[in-house]
């Protein structure tokens, strides 16, 4: 049984105003959203910057074979591939640190120190490789491979985030139902999924012939049910994505700066610098009822 046709692609959620439009709507959409000119206008005036000019690409990124999974992001020219693999993998993809690689107008960029001749790393500007309606694609795990179609939609000047990359869109979770009753499907075998098969409720996956350590839980990704991946960090995605890592080209002391100002010099807050001494004056009045507890039980022997 197959669990999606090819004509049911769900619709997406804009991050910005909240409403929903197909995937061949949502372009236009986002090019006009009120919400999100706001959204860039106002992350200026709270940063109070000067209009943010640098360059940023649009792109729609979705399953190579499975194009109910859907997403459109606005990354930053002068990130690097390693950045855009990043986002990929904490938003779709991670499991178990398995390699990657880009294929870009016929070179190949993957992952890691290991690499044939020809490949390339992924330390590479994003500007020096794409181009507006340049299409590439993205691997994950050279074993059980998910397969992801990337689109340069368009590049433009400003940014309405302040990290690498960000979420404009995603698709609304696929309606994924079981196989045996009907009802909306909670569980997935890993072993059933290669015969389009093994999709289950809860009550359904506990009578399931290969077991439970087989199954996984069906999650908004094209890496549902591969490998042990079992979702991203959080199904509620955050509208930017934050790299562990500070970067002087992408970022600025502006937030260290608002941190000295509600913090005292040692790192304390203002507001509450008394707060150990009161702690400590606490301590103190309860010693002195206890020695004029004992005081007064001393008189009466």
């Amino acid at each position: 049984m197959e669990k999606q046709k090819e004509n049911q692609i769900p619709k997406g959620r804009c991050y910005f105003c909240n409403a929903t439009f197909s995937k061949a709507e949502m372009s236009k959409h986002l090019s006009s959203c009120r919400a999100r000119a706001d959204s860039a206008l106002s992350t200026q005036e709270n940063r109070k910057r000067k209009p943010n000019k640098s360059k940023t690409f649009q792109l729609l990124v979705e399953g190579r074979y499975q194009p109910e999974y859907w997403m459109h992001i606005e990354v930053k020219a002068k990130a690097t591939l390693d950045d855009l693999d990043e986002f990929l993998r904490d938003i779709w993809l991670e499991c178990c640190g398995h390699m990657s690689a880009f294929t870009i107008e016929g070179q190949t960029y993957i992952s890691g120190p290991e690499r044939d001749s020809g490949e390339e790393g992924f330390d590479i500007a994003l500007d020096k490789v794409l181009s507006p309606k340049m299409k590439f694609y993205h691997e994950y795990d050279f074993g059980t491979t998910t397969d992801l179609t990337l689109k340069v939609l368009s590049e433009q000047e400003g940014s309405t985030g302040e990290w690498p990359v960000q979420i404009l869109a995603r698709n609304e979770p696929p309606k994924i139902i079981c196989e045996v009753c009907g009802k909306p499907a909670t569980q997935v075998c890993s072993q059933c999924i290669d015969e389009g098969e093994g999709w289950l409720c809860s009550e359904c996956a506990e009578e399931h012939e290969c077991g439970e350590d087989m199954l996984l839980p069906v999650v908004n990704s094209p890496r549902v049910g591969m490998c042990g991946y079992t979702g991203n960090r959080d199904e509620e995605d955050s509208m930017d994505w934050e790299d562990e890592e500070d970067d002087d080209d992408l970022f600025d002391d502006d937030d260290e700066e608002e941190e000295d100002e509600e913090f005292g010099e040692d790192g304390e807050d203002e507001d509450d610098i008394f707060g150990d001494d009161l702690i400590f004056e606490d301590d103190e009045e309860e010693d002195d009822e206890e020695e004029d507890e004992s005081s007064f039980e001393d008189e009466e022997e």
